[in-house]
């Protein structure tokens, strides 16, 4: 039986102090919760104080993002050796705003993802198709080529490391979510696209995520689905109460 993840990406919010009040405010909430990983991902700059903050709460620390080298000059990135110094398990990769405002193809998505793998980092990979191509009809093939490219030269041992996110970009923060239906149909071609890829135990031991407008009132028809385990949520998890009760409700 595959553990479900609540995972929480604050993006660009949350000074330190407003950091540590969020998690001290969510650790009695989630207090007692079984069989439910949670995981939060703040900035870089209030990573460690969210690691002494959280202690003892069983939460698990991710990234936003990192770089593919460990060292050297690339000035402004993120090395994943240097977020497992921060106290980091987890990272995030490929996520949509990095690929719209960054420009991050599936060729340095895939090189991020062997780096943070080799360093021994868990990988919560994102993918997810725009309006555009949803409307052309166009989604499978996205996530497929997607998959594909994100994780060539992956070895199926790896794989137990790797979370998949399913994201499309057209309900990340626009209020809109994909229905039930149209969610458990896209995580049933990324899960058949893992067995076509690997084989059908690594397909049916990965976890697979959804992602887009993630909030209390629409969580449980989400989770009910046999392919989807859990939510990578951006702004409910932003609040102690409505992040807890995601937590809550997987």
């Amino acid at each position: 039986m595959r553990t479900p993840v609540i995972a929480g990406n604050w993006k660009l919010f949350k000074t330190a102090p407003e950091a540590v009040e969020l998690i001290k405010g969510l650790k009695p909430l989630i207090k007692g919760k079984q069989g439910v990983e949670v995981v939060v991902a703040p900035v870089f700059t209030v990573l460690d104080r969210v690691r002494s903050a959280m202690a003892g709460s069983g939460i698990s620390l991710a990234a936003q993002d990192c770089f593919w080298e460990e060292e050297g000059a690339f000035t402004g990135e993120i090395s994943p050796k240097m977020l497992l110094d921060a106290g980091c398990s987890h990272v995030i990769i490929g996520h949509s705003e990095r690929r719209q405002y960054f420009g991050e193809t599936d060729a340095t998505v895939n090189k991020k993802i062997h780096a943070a793998l080799a360093a021994g980092l868990t990988v919560i990979f994102c993918i997810g198709e725009t309006v555009a191509e949803r409307e052309d009809g166009r989604t499978f093939a996205v996530l497929q080529d997607q998959i594909s490219g994100g994780l060539k030269g992956v070895a199926s041992d790896s794989m137990k490391d790797i979370i998949i996110a399913y994201e499309p970009v057209w309900a990340i923060g626009t209020g809109k979510t994909a229905s039930d239906a149209q969610a458990q149909e896209a995580h049933a071609v990324i899960r058949g696209e893992v067995a076509a890829l690997y084989d059908k135990t690594t397909a049916d031991r990965i976890r697979i995520l959804y992602g887009g407008s993630v909030k209390p009132e629409n969580i449980a028809g989400l989770i009910a689905q046999p392919d989807i385990d859990g939510a990578l949520v951006g702004g409910a998890s932003l609040k102690a109460d409505s992040f807890a009760a995601l937590v809550n409700a997987a």
